[in-house]
Protein backbone atom coordinates (compact mmCIF):
# COMPACT_ATOMS: atom_id res chain seq x y z
CA UNK A 1 0.00 0.00 0.00
CA UNK A 2 1.69 3.48 -0.87
CA UNK A 3 2.72 5.45 1.87
CA UNK A 4 2.33 8.99 -0.41
CA UNK A 5 1.19 11.94 0.64
CA UNK A 6 -0.69 15.12 -0.34
CA UNK A 7 2.27 17.59 -1.26
CA UNK A 8 0.60 20.76 0.16
CA UNK A 9 -0.60 19.48 3.12
CA UNK A 10 2.28 18.58 4.39
CA UNK A 11 3.84 21.72 3.30
CA UNK A 12 1.19 23.63 4.88
CA UNK A 13 2.24 21.49 8.31
CA UNK A 14 5.96 20.95 8.04
CA UNK A 15 6.29 25.02 7.76
CA UNK A 16 5.08 26.12 11.06
CA UNK A 17 7.15 23.04 12.59
CA UNK A 18 10.19 23.96 11.18
CA UNK A 19 9.72 27.77 12.12
CA UNK A 20 8.77 26.31 15.89
CA UNK A 21 11.93 23.93 15.80
CA UNK A 22 14.45 26.89 15.21
CA UNK A 23 12.85 29.61 17.13
CA UNK A 24 13.04 27.00 20.16
CA UNK A 25 16.48 26.02 18.86
CA UNK A 26 17.68 29.56 18.83
CA UNK A 27 16.40 30.79 22.37
CA UNK A 28 17.90 27.29 23.86
CA UNK A 29 21.21 28.06 22.40
CA UNK A 30 20.96 31.98 23.11
CA UNK A 31 20.65 31.18 27.00
CA UNK A 32 23.55 28.36 27.05
CA UNK A 33 25.73 29.53 30.09
CA UNK A 34 29.70 30.08 29.39
CA UNK A 35 30.36 27.12 31.32
CA UNK A 36 28.76 24.98 28.79
CA UNK A 37 31.24 23.89 26.86
CA UNK A 38 30.21 23.16 23.29
CA UNK A 39 28.05 26.46 23.72
CA UNK A 40 29.99 28.14 20.12
CA UNK A 41 29.62 24.74 18.46
CA UNK A 42 25.78 24.62 19.04
CA UNK A 43 25.47 28.35 18.18
CA UNK A 44 27.63 27.53 14.65
CA UNK A 45 25.14 24.54 14.76
CA UNK A 46 22.04 25.93 14.72
CA UNK A 47 22.88 29.12 12.37
CA UNK A 48 23.70 26.25 9.79
CA UNK A 49 20.21 24.66 10.46
CA UNK A 50 18.33 28.23 10.58
CA UNK A 51 19.59 28.49 7.03
CA UNK A 52 19.25 24.71 5.80
CA UNK A 53 15.73 24.11 7.17
CA UNK A 54 13.94 27.10 5.14
CA UNK A 55 15.75 26.21 2.24
CA UNK A 56 15.19 22.68 2.21
CA UNK A 57 11.53 23.22 3.30
CA UNK A 58 11.19 26.46 0.36
CA UNK A 59 12.34 24.44 -2.31
CA UNK A 60 10.22 21.48 -2.24
CA UNK A 61 7.41 24.25 -2.03
CA UNK A 62 8.41 24.87 -5.91
CA UNK A 63 7.09 21.33 -6.43
CA UNK A 64 8.93 18.69 -8.69
CA UNK A 65 11.19 21.62 -10.06
CA UNK A 66 11.97 22.57 -6.77
CA UNK A 67 12.71 18.86 -5.39
CA UNK A 68 15.02 18.80 -8.47
CA UNK A 69 16.71 21.86 -8.35
CA UNK A 70 17.38 20.78 -4.28
CA UNK A 71 18.56 17.49 -5.38
CA UNK A 72 21.22 18.81 -8.15
CA UNK A 73 22.36 21.50 -5.75
CA UNK A 74 23.08 19.24 -2.59
CA UNK A 75 24.09 16.49 -4.94
CA UNK A 76 27.06 18.16 -7.13
CA UNK A 77 28.41 19.21 -3.54
CA UNK A 78 28.39 15.68 -2.42
CA UNK A 79 29.87 14.38 -4.84
CA UNK A 80 32.74 16.09 -4.97
CA UNK A 81 33.02 15.08 -1.51
CA UNK A 82 32.56 11.66 -1.70
CA UNK A 83 35.36 11.89 -5.28
CA UNK A 84 37.70 13.51 -2.97
CA UNK A 85 37.50 11.13 0.11
CA UNK A 86 37.28 7.76 -1.89
CA UNK A 87 39.88 9.72 -4.54
CA UNK A 88 38.15 9.09 -7.77
CA UNK A 89 38.95 10.62 -11.13
CA UNK A 90 37.45 13.29 -12.77
CA UNK A 91 35.85 10.34 -14.97
CA UNK A 92 33.95 8.78 -12.34
CA UNK A 93 32.69 12.09 -10.83
CA UNK A 94 31.83 13.61 -14.40
CA UNK A 95 29.55 10.21 -13.91
CA UNK A 96 28.25 10.76 -10.83
CA UNK A 97 27.63 14.57 -11.42
CA UNK A 98 25.69 14.01 -14.60
CA UNK A 99 23.42 10.91 -13.20
CA UNK A 100 22.71 13.47 -10.17
CA UNK A 101 21.39 16.39 -12.46
CA UNK A 102 19.43 13.28 -14.89
CA UNK A 103 17.91 10.92 -12.16
CA UNK A 104 15.62 13.17 -10.80
CA UNK A 105 14.64 15.33 -13.68
CA UNK A 106 14.11 11.51 -15.68
CA UNK A 107 11.95 11.10 -12.71
CA UNK A 108 9.86 13.89 -13.20
CA UNK A 109 9.36 13.00 -16.98
CA UNK A 110 8.47 9.29 -16.58
CA UNK A 111 8.01 8.47 -13.18
CA UNK A 112 8.00 4.87 -13.71
CA UNK A 113 11.41 4.87 -15.52
CA UNK A 114 13.37 3.68 -13.04
CA UNK A 115 13.86 -0.47 -13.69
CA UNK A 116 16.55 -3.17 -14.77
CA UNK A 117 16.94 -1.01 -18.09
CA UNK A 118 18.14 1.94 -15.65
CA UNK A 119 20.07 -0.20 -13.40
CA UNK A 120 22.30 -1.95 -16.23
CA UNK A 121 22.96 1.47 -17.86
CA UNK A 122 23.91 3.25 -14.63
CA UNK A 123 26.30 0.32 -13.40
CA UNK A 124 27.64 0.26 -17.31
CA UNK A 125 28.35 4.03 -16.91
CA UNK A 126 30.25 3.85 -13.60
CA UNK A 127 32.62 1.04 -14.75
CA UNK A 128 33.17 2.95 -18.23
CA UNK A 129 36.00 5.32 -16.72
CA UNK A 130 38.37 2.89 -15.03
CA UNK A 131 37.88 0.18 -17.24
CA UNK A 132 38.84 2.91 -20.76
CA UNK A 133 41.78 4.04 -18.29
CA UNK A 134 43.47 1.09 -18.21
CA UNK A 135 44.17 1.09 -14.53
CA UNK A 136 45.35 -2.60 -13.03
CA UNK A 137 46.31 -1.29 -9.76
CA UNK A 138 42.82 0.48 -8.70
CA UNK A 139 40.76 0.10 -11.38
CA UNK A 140 37.93 -2.69 -9.76
CA UNK A 141 37.68 -0.16 -6.58
CA UNK A 142 37.16 2.90 -8.57
CA UNK A 143 34.16 0.86 -10.27
CA UNK A 144 32.61 -0.62 -7.60
CA UNK A 145 32.89 2.77 -5.78
CA UNK A 146 31.44 4.73 -8.48
CA UNK A 147 28.56 2.23 -8.20
CA UNK A 148 28.22 2.59 -4.23
CA UNK A 149 28.03 6.54 -4.63
CA UNK A 150 25.25 6.28 -8.05
CA UNK A 151 23.33 4.72 -5.57
CA UNK A 152 24.35 6.64 -2.41
CA UNK A 153 23.84 10.08 -3.78
CA UNK A 154 22.32 10.32 -6.83
CA UNK A 155 19.30 8.11 -6.80
CA UNK A 156 19.41 8.94 -3.14
CA UNK A 157 18.17 12.10 -3.56
CA UNK A 158 15.96 11.16 -6.59
CA UNK A 159 14.02 10.93 -3.69
CA UNK A 160 12.93 14.45 -3.36
CA UNK A 161 11.11 14.29 -6.34
CA UNK A 162 9.92 10.67 -6.37
CA UNK A 163 8.67 10.58 -2.78
CA UNK A 164 6.49 14.42 -3.61
CA UNK A 165 5.09 15.34 0.03
CA UNK A 166 6.46 12.50 1.80
CA UNK A 167 10.36 14.20 0.88
CA UNK A 168 9.35 17.00 3.18
CA UNK A 169 8.26 14.45 6.04
CA UNK A 170 11.48 12.52 5.48
CA UNK A 171 13.46 16.20 5.78
CA UNK A 172 11.69 17.04 8.82
CA UNK A 173 12.09 13.42 10.75
CA UNK A 174 15.50 12.93 9.80
CA UNK A 175 16.35 16.62 11.21
CA UNK A 176 14.23 15.83 14.65
CA UNK A 177 15.85 12.70 15.22
CA UNK A 178 19.37 14.04 14.53
CA UNK A 179 18.81 16.38 17.13
CA UNK A 180 16.83 13.74 19.68
CA UNK A 181 20.08 11.40 18.90
CA UNK A 182 22.49 13.69 20.10
CA UNK A 183 20.13 14.40 23.32
CA UNK A 184 19.53 11.12 24.28
CA UNK A 185 23.15 9.97 23.88
CA UNK A 186 24.09 13.05 26.04
CA UNK A 187 20.91 12.49 28.71
CA UNK A 188 20.52 8.18 28.99
CA UNK A 189 24.42 7.33 28.59
CA UNK A 190 24.65 7.42 32.59
CA UNK A 191 21.64 5.60 32.92
CA UNK A 192 23.19 1.60 32.49
CA UNK A 193 25.71 0.35 30.84
CA UNK A 194 24.07 -1.04 27.91
CA UNK A 195 22.91 2.91 26.98
CA UNK A 196 26.35 3.48 26.81
CA UNK A 197 27.79 1.10 24.11
CA UNK A 198 28.78 1.97 21.19
CA UNK A 199 26.68 0.74 18.18
CA UNK A 200 29.83 0.09 16.31
CA UNK A 201 33.80 1.23 16.61
CA UNK A 202 33.13 2.95 13.73
CA UNK A 203 31.85 5.58 16.10
CA UNK A 204 32.39 5.61 19.49
CA UNK A 205 29.86 8.28 20.02
CA UNK A 206 27.01 6.80 18.75
CA UNK A 207 25.75 4.98 21.40
CA UNK A 208 22.24 2.79 22.08
CA UNK A 209 21.20 5.88 24.46
CA UNK A 210 20.96 8.14 21.23
CA UNK A 211 19.69 5.22 19.02
CA UNK A 212 16.79 5.65 21.58
CA UNK A 213 16.53 9.70 21.76
CA UNK A 214 16.61 9.02 17.54
CA UNK A 215 13.68 6.54 17.57
CA UNK A 216 11.51 9.26 19.74
CA UNK A 217 12.70 12.31 17.74
CA UNK A 218 11.47 10.60 14.27
CA UNK A 219 8.47 9.60 15.65
CA UNK A 220 7.69 13.36 16.70
CA UNK A 221 9.14 14.69 13.30
CA UNK A 222 6.79 12.20 11.22
CA UNK A 223 3.92 12.80 13.65
CA UNK A 224 3.88 16.84 13.79
CA UNK A 225 3.59 16.62 9.44
CA UNK A 226 1.31 13.91 9.79
CA UNK A 227 3.55 11.23 7.78
CA UNK A 228 3.64 8.75 10.85
CA UNK A 229 3.14 5.23 9.87
CA UNK A 230 5.76 2.62 11.96
CA UNK A 231 7.02 1.59 8.99
CA UNK A 232 8.19 4.43 8.03
CA UNK A 233 9.38 5.30 11.53
CA UNK A 234 11.84 2.11 11.11
CA UNK A 235 12.87 3.25 7.46
CA UNK A 236 13.33 7.05 8.95
CA UNK A 237 14.63 5.29 12.11
CA UNK A 238 17.35 3.11 10.17
CA UNK A 239 18.43 5.65 8.02
CA UNK A 240 19.05 8.38 11.20
CA UNK A 241 21.35 5.40 12.54
CA UNK A 242 23.19 3.64 9.72
CA UNK A 243 23.28 6.67 7.72
CA UNK A 244 25.79 8.48 10.19
CA UNK A 245 27.53 5.35 10.58
CA UNK A 246 27.97 4.56 6.81
CA UNK A 247 29.85 7.78 6.45
CA UNK A 248 32.14 7.51 9.31
CA UNK A 249 33.27 4.26 7.96
CA UNK A 250 34.34 6.15 4.41
CA UNK A 251 35.74 9.00 6.46
CA UNK A 252 37.82 6.17 8.34
CA UNK A 253 39.43 4.85 5.34
CA UNK A 254 40.48 8.29 4.09
CA UNK A 255 41.70 8.94 6.73
CA UNK A 256 39.69 12.49 7.82
CA UNK A 257 37.47 13.32 10.38
CA UNK A 258 35.20 15.37 8.10
CA UNK A 259 34.27 15.41 4.49
CA UNK A 260 34.57 19.19 4.47
CA UNK A 261 35.57 22.48 6.11
CA UNK A 262 33.17 24.61 5.07
CA UNK A 263 29.84 23.94 6.22
CA UNK A 264 29.82 25.63 10.05
CA UNK A 265 29.34 23.31 12.98
CA UNK A 266 29.05 20.10 10.65
CA UNK A 267 31.92 20.21 8.44
CA UNK A 268 30.98 19.06 5.14
CA UNK A 269 27.86 18.74 3.88
CA UNK A 270 28.15 15.18 3.39
CA UNK A 271 28.48 15.25 7.33
CA UNK A 272 24.97 16.92 7.10
CA UNK A 273 23.07 14.85 4.97
CA UNK A 274 24.71 11.75 5.02
CA UNK A 275 21.27 10.62 7.44
CA UNK A 276 18.93 11.85 4.68
CA UNK A 277 20.54 9.92 2.02
CA UNK A 278 19.98 6.34 3.01
CA UNK A 279 16.73 7.64 4.92
CA UNK A 280 15.21 8.69 1.49
CA UNK A 281 16.41 5.43 0.13
CA UNK A 282 14.54 3.52 2.26
CA UNK A 283 11.70 5.66 2.48
CA UNK A 284 11.58 4.99 -1.03
CA UNK A 285 11.27 0.77 -0.44
CA UNK A 286 8.39 1.28 1.97
CA UNK A 287 6.52 4.11 -0.19
CA UNK A 288 6.85 3.38 -3.65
Amino acid sequence: MSLMMEPQATLDRAIPVVAGALALGGLAVAVLPARVTMRRELRRRWLTWAVAGPVFVGALHLGPLGGWLLAVFLGLIAVAEYGRLVRLGGGEQWVLGGAVVVLPMLCIATPHAFGLRTLALLTFLAVLPAVLSGDTSRGAERAARTVFGLVWIPVALTGLVALNGLAVAVGVAVAFGDVAAWCGGKALRHVSDTLARPLSPLSPNKTWAGVIGAGIGVAAGLGAVGGFTVTLWAAVLAGCVLGDLLESMIKREAGVKDAGTWLPGFGGLLDRIDSLLLALLLAMVVAL
